[in-house]
C-alpha cells in the first residue's frame, strides 16, 4: 500500500468519523441550548409568583458557549471543538459495542461548569468554576456523561443511551440540582490571613479576591 493510498484511508475514516462526530455533538449542543432557554423560562414564570427576588436567566454566548443563571450559581455549558479519543485503557474500548466498530471511540464533548453569578456580576477574573460533567457525544448520537453525584451514574449507558430533548432536560435538571445543594464554604482562616496590598487595592477597585464554591471540595476520581 503507497503512502497516499493510506492517507487516503485514514482521511476517509478517521477524519470523515471526526467531522460526523462535530456535526452531532453541534446540533447535540443547539439542541441543548434550546432546554436551557425553555427551563429558564417555565422556571422563572412559576418562582415570580414565590419570590420575585430570585433571578433567572439564559445567556447564549456564540455557537458553543450558553450560561443558565439561577439564583447566586452560574452554568457555563460549553462545546469543545475538537473531537477526541479514549485512553487504550479506558472502559469504552472493552464495550462490544466499540469492539465492532473502533470508530465508535471517538467523541464531542460539552462541559458543564458550575460558577458563582456574582464571578461575572463583579467581573473578579480570579474566581474560578467547578466541572460538574462531560457530555461526550459518538457518530451514532450514542453518549455518556462523567460527574459528580447522580451525574455520574445515571447516564452511562454508552451501548444503548442516544441523546434527545428529554434526556438532555435530565442532566439540566441534574447539574442545577448539584449546584443547588454544592454550598459556598468559608476558606480556612489560616489561608487568607496574609493579604499583599496589591491584593487590597484591588479588593477595592473589583473585589478580586479569589473565590470558589470548591474549597476544600474533591470529585470522586481525585480520591481514587
Amino acid at each position: 500500500m503507497s503512502e497516499n493510498t493510506r492517507i487516503l484511508e485514514l482521511l476517509k475514516t478517521k477524519s470523515s468519523t471526526k467531522q460526523e462526530v462535530f456535526r452531532n455533538t453541534k446540533i447535540v449542543f443547539q439542541q441543548l441550548t434550546t432546554v436551557l432557554e425553555n427551563k429558564v423560562n417555565k422556571l422563572s414564570s412559576k418562582m415570580s409568583e414565590e419570590d420575585e427576588f430570585i433571578d433567572l436567566s439564559f445567556e447564549q454566548k456564540g455557537d458553543f458557549e450558553s450560561h443558565i443563571m439561577f439564583s447566586g450559581d452560574r452554568l457555563v455549558f460549553h462545546m469543545h471543538s475538537n473531537v477526541f479519543d479514549f485512553p487504550s485503557t479506558h472502559s469504552i474500548h472493552k464495550t462490544s459495542y466499540v469492539k465492532e466498530d473502533k470508530l465508535r471511540s471517538f467523541c464531542g464533548v460539552i462541559h458543564v461548569y458550575n460558577f458563582l453569578n456574582d464571578s461575572f456580576k463583579y467581573n473578579r477574573l480570579n474566581d474560578v468554576g467547578n466541572l460538574v460533567a462531560r457530555i461526550f457525544v459518538n457518530k451514532d448520537n450514542h453518549f455518556f456523561v462523567e460527574g459528580e453525584k447522580e451525574l455520574g451514574f445515571l447516564f452511562n449507558d454508552f451501548i444503548n443511551q442516544e441523546l434527545n430533548n428529554e434526556t438532555l432536560e435530565l442532566i439540566v435538571d441534574s447539574s442545577m440540582i448539584f449546584a443547588l445543594n454544592f454550598d459556598l464554604m468559608t476558606p480556612n482562616f489560616k489561608d487568607i490571613n496574609l493579604v499583599n496590598v496589591h491584593q487590597l487595592l484591588d479588593m477595592n477597585s473589583s473585589n478580586k479576591l479569589r473565590t470558589s464554591k470548591s474549597l476544600g471540595f474533591k470529585f470522586s476520581f481525585e480520591n481514587k
